[in-house]
């Protein structure tokens, strides 16, 4: 059957049963968003915990920048290939046991984490965290997807990246807080206890997928990721997650070397405290999450992209109040744009690829983290902060282009959320 006829009747039986799914199921949007938000939360504790410790990192193993900075590359990287294997054989995991087994093996990996006597043992576990992340969040963003009608999609969307943003603030600054106080290892003790805790409640209120009524089969898993690849749609939305985490890592991996030096000399423990501006976009995220279904995703994302430009160079100002607001404007824009990613994944990729298309929006997005964490060094000898500003520019112009070319509607059966 063609995959459009396809697409109609999955779009038709959704909007049909949507009503009535809602209010029989256990995933009320009251209930339903808290074991989101909190898939959310405990996938993204560990994941970028050295940064505020990055300025410590490079004193203790006598390192380089580039060289600690490899400790956020080598998880993100771990995610990237993960992700690209979820991308071929997700559609066939159990949502629910994926996910808590996927907490379970992140816990242990984070503590056997402080076991680490150098830079590059390190990075290998993190690099290790980094291929078992995506069991989490990629499973999370499919079981939004596929449990929640169209219109209610943004919105949850918007608590599942709330968690995230809680669980990279929460990681990042308690990470800065006790390292200086005991040290880099106590942390992932910490973090891994944290992680066991919460799949443990992940385990009791999150509610099993419900039943499809139908599932389209592939002959080979590699079928949905080549019907993704030929989607300019999805190639769009790949390639403005790349830019995106790009922009994210790069900004809050090399601001801290920026911070440290003169004329801010800001300690360990303070640079952790930068990591507040994470709040504000978690509330920005949640704020927006109930309007991007009227504004529409492509407005949405390209507000986004504008925002965390502005911010970007409100940084250059040297005044840490500006600088804090910048950051802020900026993390916010970034976490919006993946809210408006993740909820586009729903509308640009057929049902039977969504895992597919999630675990390949992930891989790009990750891959961009990679670089991110990496390119940057060259601009940051190069240049300093102001580089840095100036590379990372070029990439959030991109991700606009992209989203305002690309976002294109789709002629036959599109859902009801606006572009």
């Amino acid at each position: 059957m063609p995959t459009a006829t396809l697409r109609a009747s999955d779009d038709a039986l959704l909007a049909a049963g949507s009503q009535s799914s809602l209010s029989s199921s256990s995933l009320k949007p009251q209930r339903g968003v808290f074991p989101v938000f909190l898939c959310g939360m405990l996938a993204f504790l560990e994941l970028y915990c050295t940064q505020p410790m990055l300025p410590m990192l490079a004193h203790v193993f006598h390192a380089s920048e580039a060289s600690v900075s490899g400790t956020i590359s080598a998880s993100t990287f771990g995610v990237a290939i993960s992700a690209a294997l979820l991308a071929l054989f997700g559609e066939r995991l159990d949502r629910k046991k994926t996910i808590v087994a996927s907490m379970v093996a992140l816990a242990i990996c984070t503590l056997l984490t402080a076991t680490a006597t150098s830079l590059p043992v390190l990075a290998l576990w993190r690099m290790l965290q980094g291929l078992i992340t995506p069991g989490v969040f990629i499973l999370t963003i499919a079981y939004v997807t596929e449990e929640w009608p169209p219109l209610e999609v943004p919105r949850v969307m918007s608590y599942y990246v709330g968690g995230t943003v809680f669980g990279g603030f929460l990681g990042r600054i308690s990470a800065g807080i006790l390292a200086e106080r005991l040290g880099w290892r106590p942390i992932f003790l910490v973090l891994g206890i944290l992680g066991l805790f919460g799949a443990a409640l992940a385990q009791r209120v999150l509610p099993p997928a419900r039943p499809k009524e139908r599932r389209i089969k592939s002959a080979s898993p590699f079928t949905p990721v080549l019907a993704n690849l030929q989607n300019p749609r999805l190639l769009a939305t790949f390639g403005i997650g790349f830019c995106m985490l790009y922009t994210l890592i790069s900004i809050f991996s090399y601001i801290t070397f920026y911070l440290a030096a003169a004329p801010f000399h800001l300690s360990t423990a303070e640079l952790s405290w930068l990591f507040t501006v994470y709040l504000c976009g978690l509330a920005a995220t949640l704020a927006a999450g109930t309007v991007l279904a009227r504004v529409g995703l492509r407005h949405g994302m390209v507000t986004a992209i504008g925002f965390c430009l502005g911010g970007l160079m409100l940084t250059l100002v040297p005044s840490l109040p500006v600088i804090g607001l910048g950051l802020a404007m900026a993390s916010s824009g970034v976490f919006i744009s993946q809210t408006c990613a993740n909820s586009f994944l729903r509308d640009a990729a057929p049902a039977g690829s969504r895992v597919s298309a999630a675990g390949m929006y992930i891989c790009s997005y990750y891959i961009g983290g990679t670089v991110g964490g990496i390119l940057p060094a060259a601009a940051w000898r190069m240049a300093g902060w102001p580089g840095c500003v100036s590379l990372t520019s070029t990439l959030l112009i991109t991700a606009g282009l992209l989203a305002f070319f690309g976002w294109k509607k789709r002629t036959a059966a599109p859902d009801p959320i606006p572009l």
